[in-house]
């Protein structure tokens, strides 16, 4: 039977202090979210909260910003802090999942293609299993050097297309939620 466990990574509101900070995608963020973490809850998959912690500024733990995003209610079964752009290399969790017999990661969070991405690409190079649920996943438009600016939409969609079938399963929270179902 695969153990396995919600990586909910960097929803802190650490970024609402950011200039590229937007609200435009965070009622459907917030709400795939939490129907995620809610349905990891009642199948008893481990909710791990993940959070980015930087020496100073917005992300470091004296500025108090480092908690989770208001529209967050539950009660994680572990929390880290990471000092890089994965949550698993030297936050202590790979050690902490490996105890606790977890081969199979769900990663939710954000930035889509920073931190979840990340996590993603280790995870599986750690040899986990992994399943990547981008409508629970948020992130903000970029300009490239070009002056090309890449939508959240479109960023989201390259994510997607460099991780499927080489990283992660990539799917909503509907299917990842059933394939829960199939492996619990």
């Amino acid at each position: 039977m695969t153990q396995s466990a919600l990586l909910n990574i960097d929803v802190q509101r650490s970024f609402e202090q950011k200039d590229f900070w937007q609200q435009d995608d965070l009622p459907a963020f917030s709400e795939a979210l939490n129907g995620l973490i809610a349905g990891c809850q009642t199948r008893n998959v481990p909710v791990i909260d993940v959070f980015h912690v930087n020496p100073d500024g917005d992300f470091s733990l004296a500025s108090g910003l480092v908690t989770p995003m208001t529209f967050l209610t539950h009660r994680p079964q572990h929390v880290v802090h990471k000092h890089v752009h994965n949550a698993l290399t030297e936050s202590g969790l790979d050690g902490w999942l490996r105890e606790k017999g977890i081969t199979h990661l769900i990663i939710a969070g954000m930035r889509t293609e920073q931190c979840c991405e990340t996590t993603a690409r280790v995870a599986s190079d750690l040899g986990y299993s992994v399943t990547f649920v981008t409508d629970a996943t948020l992130t903000f438009p970029m300009t490239h050097a070009s002056g090309i600016t890449l939508s959240a939409q479109e960023i989201k969609l390259r994510t997607e297309l460099v991780l499927a079938d080489r990283f992660a399963t990539v799917t909503d929270v509907t299917g990842a939620l059933a394939q829960l179902d199939r492996t619990v």
